[in-house]
């Protein structure tokens, strides 16, 4: 009679505080373009969704954004596309800042005035710099970012 071979009974180690931090902080990132493509569908400058990945002068650009759209009667249709990369964090081992490198591409997310496309000139690779912090709730979001143009990355 043969004995099966012992199970290994321990479990996985829980994530570092590092490897949590690039988790969540990376979510809040591409959170923040998500519900910035949605909110841009109707320019809804006021959805409380943008709230939840962004906060401070990145939530500032992000209203004063879709404000402008609103008034000129333009909005948003597709999504740009992402490759966030974490390329700094501090403090190194239980971070509350990470900087995130992005090469988005914008080409799919188009605005439109009118159901008629508003500039026929395709988007393009952006190269995006973005701080995302981690808040006193405990939650992540990104407080600026810089996005460079069309062809940068």
């Amino acid at each position: 009679m043969t004995t099966p071979p012992p199970s290994s009974s321990a479990s996985p180690s829980p994530a570092s505080p590092a490897d949590r931090a690039r988790q969540q902080a990376t979510a809040a990132y591409t959170g923040m373009w998500q519900q910035m493509a949605k909110a841009g569908e109707t320019s809804d400058w006021q959805s409380p969704e943008l709230a939840k990945y962004a906060t401070g002068d990145a939530l500032g650009v992000i209203n004063r954004s879709l404000y402008t759209d609103h008034l000129n009667g333009v909005v948003s249709k597709g999504a740009p596309t992402h490759n966030p990369q974490v390329s700094e964090m501090n403090p190194a081992d239980n971070p509350t800042t990470v900087m995130i490198s992005d090469c988005s591409d914008s080409s799919n997310w188009l605005k439109y005035k009118d159901g008629q496309l508003l500039d026929d000139t395709p988007g393009g690779r952006r190269s995006i710099t973005a701080e995302v912090k981690k808040q006193q709730d405990g939650t992540w979001r990104v407080t600026r970012f810089a996005v460079e143009g069309v062809g940068s990355c």
